[in-house]
């Protein structure tokens, strides 16, 4: 178990990859990440299709960002959307900068997320988003959440490395915490994952995952 009080500090794998030192696993990987991102995100969310003034995104995980603005820019005709991540090791902004630069056609929107994020903002707007980012341990901070989110980004480190953030009694919390008809994705196709979501209420399903990733898992909650 990672102690509340260490500090997120970022490696670079082949002086390029962000790679957490906290749980040795990478944010991203360069063959592929916004591509991957808007694989397991958005399409698993059956995004943006869905998106509508008002809809609320919520995610585990905020990492260096890459995943909002993805959203930002598939948001960007639709009105106001919320975006709430919880995060517990906020990855400093110079680094933040550093993982974005490596996708060039993501400098506009990028740059006034760094902004933010380098003056401590945690509530802030990125074009159409309205961006709130909680930091803790999400065991204790989402359950005070009083959100419904209409889709969920689960997008913690492995749950080899990270166990922690796929607990069953917080993807419980994720499931009290989603709208009726809302959904999930997430990359990982973990058995005790699927086991755990499904048990919490979702109708989950494997499906094919991104690039050499066979397999990813999503799912909804029932409508009203």
């Amino acid at each position: 178990m990672i102690a509340k009080d260490q500090i997120e500090r970022t490696q670079w794998r082949d002086g390029l990859i962000p790679v957490s030192t906290l749980f040795d696993d990478p944010y991203f990987s360069l063959a592929g990440g916004l591509a991957e991102t808007r694989h397991v995100f958005l399409a698993g969310n059956d995004l943006p299709r869905r998106l509508r003034p008002g809809f609320r995104i919520a995610e585990l995980g905020f990492g260096t960002g890459l995943n909002l603005i993805a959203t930002a820019l598939a948001a960007a005709a639709t009105g106001p959307v919320r975006y709430t991540s919880f995060e517990a090791f906020p990855m400093p902004a110079d680094d933040m900068a550093r993982a974005l630069s490596a996708f060039p056609e993501l400098a506009g929107p990028a740059a006034p997320l760094i902004d933010a994020w380098a003056r401590g903002a945690r509530r802030f707007d990125l074009g159409a988003i309205e961006v709130e980012v909680i930091e803790g341990d999400a065991r204790q901070t989402l359950p005070q959440w009083s959100g419904r989110a209409d889709a969920w980004y689960l997008d913690g480190f492995s749950p080899a490395k990270n166990p922690e953030m796929w607990d069953a009694a917080l993807l419980a919390e994720v499931a009290r915490h989603t709208a009726a008809g809302g959904s999930f994705a997430t990359y990982t196709a973990a058995g005790f994952v699927r086991r755990a979501l499904q048990a919490a209420g979702f109708a989950v399903d494997r499906v094919a995952g991104y690039g050499s990733k066979r397999h990813m898992t999503i799912g909804r909650m029932a409508p009203a």
